[in-house]
This record gives C-alpha cells, sequence and structure tokens, in this order.
C-alpha cells in the first residue's frame, strides 16, 4: 500500500489504512440495503468481522451477490441461501443463535472463542486476496522500547484481536514468551493512532495482522518503530457449518461448491467482490492445536 503521506488529510489517512480482509471488504460496497432473512426452508451464511469497518446495510449487496453465486453452484433453488454481514461480535454472536443461521465464515478469534458455544464445525478456509490460508500475526512497539515479554509490564497492547485475550497471551505472542499479569489487552480497529503513540514513545504495542503489518513500511513515522515478534502461521478465517441446521448432504453440496467457485466467471467475480481468491479445505490439525493452546491459555 503506498500512500501520498503529503497529500492527505488525517482522515483519508485513517480509511485508507483500513485493511481490507475476507471478512471485511464485503462492507465497502455501497447499495440500497437488502434483507439478509433466508426463505422458508433456506439457510443464511452468517459472516462476522468484528472490528473492521462497514455495517450489515451496506455490506448486504455483495452479500446477496455471493449468496446467489454460492446456491448457483451448489445447485440449490433460487433464494434458498442468504448471507449476512455483522462487525460486531455481539452482532454477530446473536444471528449465529437463529435457527436458520446453518453456515459462518469467521476469523480464527471468534472461533476459538464461540466454537462450542455456538456448535461451529469448520470445514474450509478461506483465502482472501494476496494472503495466505494461514498468515503471521505481528507484535509492533516503539523503537528500542521493548526485548522481550517483560518490557511489557503495565502496558497496553492493542489489536483487532484484543477482544480475545486467550488468543493474544496463548496463541499469537505465545511462542515469543507469557505476556505480564500486568499487560492490559485492547480491542480496536483504529491502530493508526496506537501506533502514532508507539512511536511518540508511549507504553503501548500493537499486535498486527498481515494487511496492517504490510503497511508499516508506508507510514511517516515507521521509523521510530520496530517489530518485536511473530507469531507462528496461525488460519485466518474458517467456513464452519453450525450445528446440524443443514442436513449433511447440504452440507456438502455447500462446501463443495465454495471449493469450486473461482472455476467460473460469476464465481470469480463472486470471490472478488469478498476480496477473496478461493476456498480450501480446512487445516483440521492447525485448527485442533490452535483450539488446544486457547483453552490452555483460558482462565
Amino acid at each position: 500500500m503506498s500512500l501520498a503521506w503529503r497529500n492527505i488529510n488525517a482522515d483519508e489517512m485513517v480509511r485508507r489504512w483500513r485493511p481490507r480482509s475476507a471478512l471485511v471488504a464485503v462492507a465497502l460496497a455501497l447499495a440500497v440495503p437488502a434483507l439478509a432473512a433466508a426463505a422458508d426452508g433456506g439457510a443464511t451464511l452468517v459472516v462476522c468481522a468484528p472490528g473492521y469497518p462497514g455495517s450489515t446495510e451496506e455490506a448486504q449487496p455483495t452479500m446477496d451477490a455471493f449468496a446467489a453465486a454460492v446456491a448457483a453452484a451448489a445447485d440449490w433453488p433460487g433464494g434458498e441461501l442468504a448471507a449476512a454481514y455483522f462487525e460486531t461480535e455481539a452482532g454477530g454472536v446473536e444471528r449465529l443463535r437463529r435457527n436458520d443461521a446453518a453456515l459462518a465464515l469467521v476469523p480464527l478469534t471468534f472461533f476459538l472463542k464461540h466454537a462450542a458455544a455456538l456448535k461451529l464445525a469448520p470445514r474450509l478456509q478461506a483465502v482472501q486476496i494476496g494472503g495466505e490460508a494461514a498468515e503471521r500475526w505481528t507484535l509492533v512497539a516503539g523503537k528500542g522500547k521493548v526485548n522481550g515479554p517483560a518490557s511489557l509490564a503495565g502496558w497496553e497492547v492493542v489489536s483487532l484481536a484484543g477482544y480475545v485475550p486467550g488468543f493474544v497471551r496463548g496463541l499469537a505472542l505465545a511462542e515469543w514468551g507469557a505476556l505480564p499479569p500486568d499487560v492490559r489487552i485492547v480491542f480496536s480497529g483504529a491502530v493508526l493512532s496506537g501506533l502514532r503513540r508507539a512511536a511518540a514513545g508511549e507504553n503501548v504495542a500493537l499486535l498486527l495482522d498481515r494487511a496492517q503489518a504490510a503497511a508499516l513500511p508506508t507510514l511517516p513515522f515507521a521509523a521510530q518503530l520496530e517489530v518485536v515478534a511473530r507469531s507462528a502461521p496461525l488460519p485466518v478465517s474458517v467456513l464452519c457449518v453450525v450445528g446440524k441446521r443443514l442436513p449433511e448432504a447440504r452440507a456438502k453440496a455447500v462446501t463443495t461448491a465454495l471449493l469450486d467457485l473461482g472455476g467460473t466467471p460469476a464465481g470469480a467475480e463472486a470471490l472478488a467482490g469478498m476480496r477473496m481468491t478461493r476456498f480450501m479445505p480446512a487445516d483440521q490439525a492447525a485448527i485442533a492445536r490452535a483450539q488446544a493452546a486457547f483453552n490452555r491459555a483460558a482462565p
């Protein structure tokens, strides 16, 4: 991401900084809102990306197009698959509790926190444009401020993953070392202001996803920041079935359709609208390892 920093105002800097992941770019299509309820006897795919920009209403035209493409590829009757996007954790959880919510596309963080309660069973992983199915998280702080986990005593760690502290402590930074107990983990999508604070020498570190970390060199104050730790590659987002709400034959039909979706012009266009290139089979072993590490980190 190359930015002409001197020629844009602060609002534009914030707008351009926002990462456009496979789970959030659905919110960038602005059009007349459409109702997301499934037809009688149908199913709904719930997409939830806490902390990312956009709203359910803004995303709905893109969601409708994606649902229609998937239904056609799965040979489902028209209107039997709907889709809806939620930018808040609470909104996604509430929608997934409804009986028609049969599929979920969520970040690994959301999955780890809610898999048991919502009966989420991973089937596929999404690959965003420019990304991979598994990616690293990057911890960034002011230059020369941090030489190990103990340096963060009394600090804030700000991240899109902050709504799941067990992910931050137990997965993203586990190999680096145990964080001091008084570290305050803060959930926020407004990482640009946090990076400015870190560059100014404040006791704040930022745990960034791939897209955010890739943008670091474009910041005008990048020289005042440094990478202090990186996670092992972790699954980014998972496509799950929700309990037994979808008969197995239909679940297999829709997951097969998603795997093959990029093979047709209409399917490729639908994926591009979601800022994705493809789906691939879930790495069940990697997801199980992440779940076990998360469970160990839970209080």
